[in-house]
C-alpha cells in the first residue's frame, strides 16, 4: 500500500473512533494513539510506517504540537498569578515527580536524572481536557475552576524547563561529531531571537493591515527558521516552542486569534494525528499484556502524588472534597508528556517497556478522569448552580 492510502484510513479510522470517544469527553486526538498502539501489535503497513517520509510527517506533527503549546503560553499573564497558584503548582507537580521517580528508578532501574525527567514529563496537568468540563457544570469561575486553570497555565513554565531540561540531556549523551561551541551558539541565538520578539511588538502591529494569508506564511517562516537554527544544537522540539512563545509576543492579539485558528487546523487536522499514530506504534503491548501491574502501579503511585499534593496545599482553600477534586483532574495528562516521552524514546534515553507504560498510563487516565471527575463533580454539590459551594 502506498502512503496516501495508508493515510486515508488512518484519517478516517482517527475520525470515526474519535467521535465515540468525544461521547465520553475524551479528546478524539487520541484515537490515532489508540490506533498506533493497536498497530504496533501487528503492522501490515510496516514499509509505509517505518519510511522516511511518515517519519517527516510525523516530526512535523510534534513539532506543530510543540509550537501550539508555545502559542498559548502567555507571559504576561503567567507574571499575574498569585502566589499561592505558583507554590501549589510546583508543590503538586514536585511531589508527584518525586513519587514517579522513585518508582521508576527501583523497578525499572533507571539512573535517578532519567527517572526524574520521566516522573517529570508524566506529573504536568493536560488542563485542556478539564476546562470543557469545567464549562459544562459552570464552575469555571469557582474557586476550583479558577485554580485549575490557574495550575494549568503555570504548569507551562515547567513545561518549558523540563524540554530545555531534557534537551541538555539529550546533548550530554549526544554523539562526538557535533560541535559544543554550534550547539550552544544555536540554542543563545533561540532565546534571543525569542526575547527580541517581545522588543519589536510596535513592529508587529504593521501586520494588524496584511491578510491572514500573508500573516500565516509569515508564522510558518518563522517556524522554520527556528527549526533550522535549532537542528544546529539537536533541539528542533525546544525550537518549536520557542518560536510559539516568540510568534504570541510579537503578532497583533486581534490577528493572533485568527491565525491561531488557522494554524491549530493545519496541526490538528493533518500533521497531529500522525503524530499520535507514530507514537503509538512505538508502544510495545506485549510487555504491557505481560505485566499489567507495572501500568496500575505507575497510575496509582502517580496519581497518589497529584491527589496527596493537592490535598495538602489546597485543602484550606478549597475545602477537603474541592482539594480531592482538583488532585484527580490535575491527574490528566496531555500531548506535552507524550511529546517528550517520544523525545526521550527516539533519542534512545528509555527503552521501549518503560515508554509503553508510561503511554499507556496516560491513556488510562484520559479514560477514567474525566468520568470521574464529572461524576464527582455533581455528586459532591459542585455541579450546575452549586459550583460556589467549593
Amino acid at each position: 500500500m502506498n502512503i496516501f492510502l495508508f493515510l486515508s484510513l488512518v484519517f478516517l479510522f482517527t475520525f470515526l473512533l474519535g467521535r465515540l470517544m468525544e461521547r465520553i469527553r475524551v479528546p478524539w486526538i487520541f484515537s490515532a494513539l489508540i490506533i498506533g498502539a493497536l498497530l504496533s501489535l501487528f503492522n501490515p503497513f510496516s514499509s509505509v510506517t517505518s519510511s522516511s517520509t511518515f517519519d517527516f510527517l510525523a516530526n512535523m506533527g510534534m513539532y506543530f504540537l510543540l509550537f501550539i503549546i508555545g502559542f498559548e503560553i502567555d507571559l504576561n499573564e503567567l507574571k499575574k498569578k498569585s502566589r499561592f497558584i505558583l507554590k501549589t503548582t510546583f508543590f503538586i507537580i514536585l511531589l508527584e515527580a518525586l513519587f514517579g521517580s522513585m518508582l521508576i528508578h527501583f523497578i525499572f532501574g533507571y539512573e535517578w536524572i532519567i527517572s526524574f525527567l520521566v516522573a517529570l514529563s508524566f506529573a504536568t496537568v493536560g488542563e485542556a481536557v478539564l476546562i470543557p468540563i469545567l464549562d459544562e457544570f459552570k464552575a469555571t469561575n469557582t474557586k476550583l475552576g479558577q485554580t485549575t486553570i490557574g495550575i494549568g497555565m503555570m504548569d507551562d513554565i515547567i513545561e518549558v524547563a523540563l524540554l530545555v531540561l531534557v534537551i541538555i540531556t539529550i546533548g550530554s549523551q549526544s554523539h562526538g561529531h557535533m560541535n559544543a561551541l554550534i550547539a550552544l551558539g544555536s540554542l543563545f541565538t533561540l532565546f534571543v531571537l525569542t526575547v527580541g520578539f517581545t522588543k519589536f511588538r510596535e513592529k508587529g502591529k504593521r501586520f494588524s493591515v496584511f491578510n491572514l494569508e500573508s500573516t500565516f506564511l509569515f508564522v510558518i517562516f518563522i517556524l522554520f527558521f527556528f527549526l533550522g537554527i535549532g537542528m544546529f544544537a539537536e533541539a528542533t522540539s525546544l525550537a518549536a516552542l520557542l518560536a510559539g512563545i516568540g510568534v504570541k509576543t510579537f503578532i497583533p492579539r486581534k490577528r493572533l486569534r485568527s491565525i491561531e485558528s488557522e494554524v491549530k487546523a493545519v496541526c490538528y487536522g493533518f500533521f497531529a494525528p500522525i503524530f499520535f499514530l507514530w507514537a503509538g506504534l512505538g508502544m510495545d503491548l506485549y510487555s504491557l499484556i505481560t505485566s499489567p501491574l507495572l501500568v496500575v502501579s505507575l497510575v496509582i503511585v502517580t496519581s497518589a502524588g497529584k491527589i496527596l499534593g493537592s490535598y495538602a496545599s489546597t485543602r484550606k482553600y478549597l475545602g477537603g472534597r474541592g482539594s480531592i477534586l482538583l488532585g484527580i483532574g490535575l491527574s490528566v495528562r496531555f500531548s506535552t508528556s507524550i511529546v517528550i516521552m517520544k523525545i526521550l524514546l527516539k533519542n534512545g534515553i528509555i527503552g521501549t517497556e518503560l515508554y509503553s507504560m508510561v503511554v499507556a498510563s496516560s491513556i488510562l487516565f484520559m479514560f477514567i478522569v474525566p468520568v470521574v471527575f464529572s461524576n464527582l463533580l455533581v455528586k459532591w454539590g459542585t455541579g450546575r448552580g452549586k459550583a460556589n459551594n467549593i
